[in-house]
């Protein structure tokens, strides 16, 4: 029987601290979901998170808040930012900005992809990356 899928999430200001908060706060989960801290995974990830919170600050700067979400299980890592920018961004090949066009090659490289969606609950939109995670 598999285990059962594990999702932590955490709201940051959206401010100056945001991107080390997220950061950390993904980076304090690392144990929890079989991540090895320091391995190259991690680094990915967690520039992944930074890359996602970045754009929240650029654009979503009315957001209060970025909801920032890891959550693994049956072999998958997926990271989510949620804002309240109900803008979805255009993931179309050759229409992606510097920044997601970087997140979704480095989750391709682990098996993944980057997909964007309405939010449940609020207006706003939840960008989610997944990564098959490495053995």
């Amino acid at each position: 029987m598999p285990a059962p899928a594990r999702r932590y999430l955490v709201s940051v200001l959206v401010g100056p601290e945001a991107v080390r908060q997220a950061r950390e706060a993904v980076a304090e989960r690392f144990g929890e979901v079989g991540v090895a801290p320091g391995s190259a995974f991690a680094d990915t990830v967690l520039l992944v998170v930074s890359e996602l919170v970045v754009n929240v600050l650029r654009h979503a700067p009315q957001s209060p808040v970025a909801d920032v979400g890891i959550s693994v299980g049956e072999g998958q890592l997926v990271i989510s930012v949620a804002d309240a920018e109900p803008r979805l961004p255009d993931l179309e090949p050759g229409a992606m900005g510097a920044g997601l066009l970087m997140v979704a090659e480095l989750a391709a490289e682990y098996d993944g992809d980057v997909r964007a969606e309405p939010a449940v609950g609020h207006g706003g939109k939840v960008v989610l990356v997944r990564f098959r995670v490495p053995s």
